[in-house]
């Protein structure tokens, strides 16, 4: 077995400092790493939560690192204590929520919107 200290998802994406103005003003992280020639890593202030964003076709990176991640096929989830509460920030940004604030029945309350490279963010309540 793996003991993980942490674990977080990587990105690659060519606009690594579209991202960090973003996520630090949006959402409260902090950069632990910032190379504008290679990777930024984030982590939450807060909780610790973690995220990294790569440049595309890095020397130093396998192949398969080296195209954009298509944004179409990411969804980035977050579980947040309240969704109508943290609808506050996007809002006050003008930012595009393309996924109105909606209250599921199976209890989940939840928003959508793109960070600066279409990733899709889903903050999520669950009000259960």
């Amino acid at each position: 077995m793996i003991a993980f200290n942490t674990l977080f998802p990587l990105y690659v994406t060519d606009n690594l400092e579209a991202q960090i103005a973003f996520y630090t003003a949006v959402f409260g992280f902090e950069a632990v790493f910032f190379d504008t020639e290679f990777y930024l890593h984030l982590q939450h202030s807060g909780n610790g939560t973690q995220i990294g964003f790569l440049l595309p076709a890095h020397a130093s990176q396998p192949g398969f690192l080296h195209a954009k991640a298509l944004f179409e096929e990411q969804v980035i989830s977050s579980d947040v204590g309240d969704a109508k509460a943290a609808l506050a920030a996007p809002q006050r940004s003008e930012l595009d929520i393309f996924f109105p604030y909606t209250k599921k029945p199976w209890g989940q309350n939840h928003f959508m919107l793109h960070d600066p490279s279409d990733f899709i963010l889903d903050i999520v309540e669950n009000a259960n």
